[in-house]
């Protein structure tokens, strides 16, 4: 028992707990720098979440894809796309949010639904298949409009987009000795659900411990009487489902549409998983975890922004030996997972 127990602790939660280490001793260490500059305020790190938001929900998609051992790079241009039809929808169509909500939904599902299709019925790669993925959705955004669009009409989804939930403590007095108490939007509150419905599909239910087995060993999958196709098809289905509601999340904080949106995301989808202890190779991983590599991201752009003598690019460049150093730990960790 003893024996059993410490391997599942080597071998699934010992990248979760560095990860959660991590950024706690980042967190800290930015609180006793820069806290002249505020940083250990409430709404400091709730501005994270705020931030970042939209990418929470499609890590967790990005997640349950990378558990079966694929890749999804098609999602920043996805978020693009929705965020174009958004405000499109509103300001030259002139259709209501709710129903442009619904329809982006629904994109969402057809995109993952072809996708998924084309790597597991047909045996495409992944990485070819989502890159093809991302080129159209990039260009459809295009099509519907090379400007950038701002959504200023809709009165339904401009109130969502400023509406905040205040926290009766944790506030501060400002220059001018007005109380300020700290608060969350409305896209931290559906990150937050995203993340524990998704974090208890993945234990508890038998799609779940199909991602898993899937991305373990597709010949034991198989044997053990798991659709592994389908499986297959369900996650990306499932991560572009969740990359929209990321996007409408995406779309809350920005109010507006662009091609140039959201460029990059993708990797930083790929890079919250990775750090939050998702293996590459597949079978190993948690949303808990994704969430924390999200919030290190997120902790690593604030320090930068704090610091205010650093260019942008620094996050990037610590984010890249981050995510060196994450992958070095998985590949230490497989092989000793070998060796026993």
């Amino acid at each position: 028992m003893k024996n059993g127990k410490k391997t599942k602790i080597n071998g699934n939660n010992l990248l979760l707990l560095i990860t959660i280490a991590l950024f706690i001793v980042m967190y800290a260490a930015g609180c006793g720098v820069y806290a002249s500059k505020g940083f250990t305020r409430m709404q400091t790190f709730l501005n994270i979440l705020i931030n970042n938001a939209g990418l929470i929900c499609i890590t967790c998609g990005m997640t349950c894809v990378m558990l079966t051992g694929g890749i999804d790079i098609s999602v920043g241009s996805l978020v693009a796309l929705d965020c174009m039809i958004l405000a499109a929808g509103m300001e030259i169509w002139h259709w209501p949010s709710q129903a442009l909500m619904l329809l982006v939904l629904v994109v969402g599902v057809i995109f993952g639904l072809v996708q998924g299709y084309l790597i597991a019925y047909l045996e495409i790669q992944p990485f070819i298949v989502t890159m093809a993925g991302m080129f159209f959705a990039r260009g459809m955004t295009a099509v519907i409009s090379t400007d950038q669009v701002s959504i200023v009409s809709d009165k339904f989804f401009t109130w969502l987009s400023g509406f905040r939930i205040q926290f009766p403590f944790g506030g501060y007095l400002n220059r001018k000795g007005i109380l300020q108490l700290p608060y969350i939007r409305i896209t931290v509150v559906v990150a937050i659900l995203v993340v524990i419905l998704i974090f208890l599909m993945l234990r508890y239910t038998r799609f779940g411990r199909s991602l898993y087995a899937v991305g373990g060993n597709q010949q034991s999958a198989t044997l053990m009487g798991l659709d592994v196709k389908k499986t297959q098809l369900k996650a990306y289905m499932l991560s572009s489902f969740l990359t929209s509601i990321g996007g409408i999340c995406y779309c809350l904080n920005t109010m507006s549409g662009t091609t140039s949106q959201a460029t990059g995301l993708e990797m930083n989808a790929i890079s919250s998983a990775v750090i939050g202890g998702t293996l590459l190779t597949g079978g190993v991983g948690n949303v808990i975890g994704s969430l924390f590599g999200v919030l290190i991201n997120g902790t690593i752009s604030s320090l930068v922004q704090m610091n205010g003598k650093l260019i942008s690019s620094w996050s990037n460049i610590v984010t890249a030996i981050l995510l060196c150093f994450f992958i070095l730990l998985q590949s230490i960790f497989a092989k000793i997972k070998e060796r026993k």
